[in-house]
Parts: C-alpha cells; structure tokens; sequence
C-alpha cells in the first residue's frame, strides 16, 4: 500500500497537466538531469500562487521558485542513482509534469518518473546484455470477485536463453504487488525484468521463471480506498480469496504451460506492503508448496502467525523479512521478525534506509534474487 503512489493524482488531472503545456514560453523536456546528478524541475504557470514538487525520496514537499515571467523552479542535491517519481502541487492540486512523457499509474493515481544513471549501470537500467521475455496471461478466474466478466491476468518473465521445447527446467518465484497496484507493477515500475535479466548475465541470481499476479482476491478491496486498511475482516478475506486463486488456479496454469522445476525447493514467493502480507501468510501456510519466502515492506500491522506454525516442519530455506527504517511500517515488521525467531524460525531481517516506496523495493528486490535456490551452505552476500 504505497502511500505516496496512494495520494496522487487521478488520471483525469492529466488534462490540467497538458493544458499548462499550451504556454507560449519554449518548451524544453522536464525534468532536466544535471552531470552532478542534480536534477532541475520547472513548470510555467504564471497564474499560480504557490507551487511545490513532491518526490518519492521524502514526506516532504520541495517549495518551488516563481520568475518574473511565471517559470517556476526547483533544483535537487545530487540524488542517488535511481528512478524517482513526483507530482506537482500547484496551489493545492496534485498536477503531472506535461512535460514528462514518463507517466505511471496503478487503481488510484499516477505519477511522472525519471532516471538518474549511475557511473555504470544499475540493474534496473536498460543495457546491452542477453533479455529475458515477459508474457500476459488472462484467464476467467471462480475465486476473485469484481472483476469485468471474471478476467483475471498475471505476468510471467522468462529468462533469457528460455524455450519451451527444451528439457531445461527452471525454478520460480511468485512476486507480489502492492495496494493500489496494477498487475503489471512490478515489471513497469519496479523494472524486475531488468533487475533480473542484469543479475543472471553477471552470473549473481539463478535463472528463473518469475510470476506476477494481479494481486487482489476481491477488487473492491482496493476500490474502497485505503481506509479499508483498518478493517481486519476486509484484510484478511482478501488475503484468502487471494491464496484459493493462487494455489487453485494461478500455480497450475503456470507448472502446465512453463518448464518449471518440479518441488518446494524450487518454488518462492514474496512480496511488497499488500503483496508482502500476502506472500507471508501464503508462504508460511504452505510450507510443502514454497521453501523461500519473503516480504519487502509488509503490511503486517494486523497479521497473527497462525498457532499451529510449525517451523522444523516447515524447514524453510529462506525467510527474509525486510523493510525500511522510515516506514510506518517498521515497527510492524520488527514485532513480527521478533514473533517469528521467538517460534524457531530462522528469519533474516533486513532494515534499509527508506519509506514505503519503489527506491526501498527495487533494492530490496536486487538482495533478494541472488539468495534464491542456492544449494544448502554458505549464501551469497
């Protein structure tokens, strides 16, 4: 449940946006990204009395600077190399950058994006190495309810090197979206395709299938909004409604039409905030289904293990509980890590700089990747 992804604008606002655009003054591509990694932003508009740009790295907003001729501006501090999102708040108004083609959006906003590059590539950047393949998949589902004619939809990455008439067989991580979130969240914005297709060429994360559902066992789970949050009845129905179709009818359309690897030790989940409460309820449920289990973010705040938890019987390979130290959900995290080692299992908490937003996923998806279906010894680091 991105909180900064959850108050954005909706994608009616991108007539606001454009109609800023129809201004005499040139135009140039916004933002502008500087050698020194700063980044400048501007927006015209002369009619306005305060402007503001808010950017996925804090709570709060930048204020902007107004010119005689109505240009306002805005320069970062040199920012690490990442993909940023922001909005404008012009005298109030959530607006997009008309300038910016880069628009993103999920069930409740949208948002603009740029690219600071690192001096060598990160994961998530484009580059010149082998690309795996990223298949949609739609299917008429009988457990999700509040869908246009019961269409359901996941996305399936093959890694490079992948075809359906060999014998090779490859492992498969289950990777879980957000609240708000499209199924298409983490390949559009999370870039995982790219994280993964950058891991598998430098030789650190085995090549895998990885399957990318549309998380959501009842749609009105994310139409309601997100004060549905604080009804634990809601959270935990979707929850189940979301295992029944992922074990009864995502699982078996994906070990039919893929080479997967057959096994527990050859099947992961995790997840991110919804997807993370998600891949931990469904992970630790069914042990003889998954060996590998994580959750980047989770909302946990109303999650109880379940009492008969058995964690020798579970004998997972991996449980990696992360999240980011300036999250509201930190500390939810921190009870069920403690909850969790108190029972026996051996959980790897992982605490990162960060917020409840894409800059801590994608890292937490690039540590993640290389601990997957390694034989038993040392893990890489």
């Amino acid at each position: 449940m991105p909180r900064f992804i959850a108050r954005l604008l909706p994608l009616s606002l991108l007539l606001t946006a454009t109609a800023l655009a129809q201004n005499s003054v040139p135009r140039q591509p916004e933002p502008q990204i500087n050698p020194d990694r700063t980044v400048a932003f501007r927006l015209i508009d002369p009619s306005a009395t305060k402007v503001e740009v808010a950017i996925d790295l804090a709570r709060t907003r930048f204020p902007m600077t107004r010119d005689a001729a109505g240009i306002w501006t805005y320069i970062t501090p040199p920012l690490p190399p990442e993909i940023y999102s922001y909005h404008f708040e012009v005298d109030g108004r959530p607006t997009l950058d008309a300038d910016n083609p880069r628009v993103t959006g999920n069930y409740v906003g949208s948002a603009n994006g740029f690219l600071v590059p690192g001096d060598t590539p990160e994961p998530w950047e484009p580059t010149d190495i082998p690309h795996g393949e990223i298949h949609a998949h739609r299917f008429t589902t009988k457990v999700v309810t509040g869908l246009e004619r019961n269409q359901d939809e996941f996305y399936v990455y093959t890694p490079p090197g992948y075809n359906s008439k060999n014998a090779t067989r490859y492992p498969v991580l289950y990777l879980l979206h957000g609240w708000s979130d499209f199924a298409s969240g983490w390949s559009v914005v999370g870039r995982a395709n790219l994280i993964l297709d950058s891991l598998i060429a430098q030789g650190k994360a085995r090549p895998m299938i990885v399957v990318m559902p549309l998380g959501y066992g009842e749609m009105s789970f994310v139409r309601n909004g997100f004060d549905i949050w604080h009804d634990g009845n809601a959270i935990d129905r979707n929850v189940d409604l979301f295992q029944r179709s992922l074990l009864q009818e995502i699982i078996p359309q994906v070990e039919s039409e893929y080479n997967v690897a057959p096994g527990r030790e050859s099947r992961a989940i995790t997840g991110l905030s919804m997807g993370g409460l998600e891949s931990l309820s469904v992970g630790l449920a069914n042990p003889t289904l998954f060996a590998w289990v994580g959750g980047f973010s989770a909302a946990v705040h109303m999650f109880h293990p379940l009492p008969n938890l058995n964690p020798k019987a579970a004998n997972l390979r991996l449980l990696w509980i992360a999240c980011g130290t300036s999250d509201d959900l930190i500390k939810a995290n921190r009870r069920l890590t403690a909850d969790l080692t108190a029972r026996g299992y051996p959980v790897t908490p992982v605490e990162t700089p960060g917020m409840h937003t894409w800059l801590v996923w994608r890292d937490n998806l690039v540590h993640f990747l290389p601990l997957l279906f390694q034989p038993p010894g040392p893990q890489p680091k």
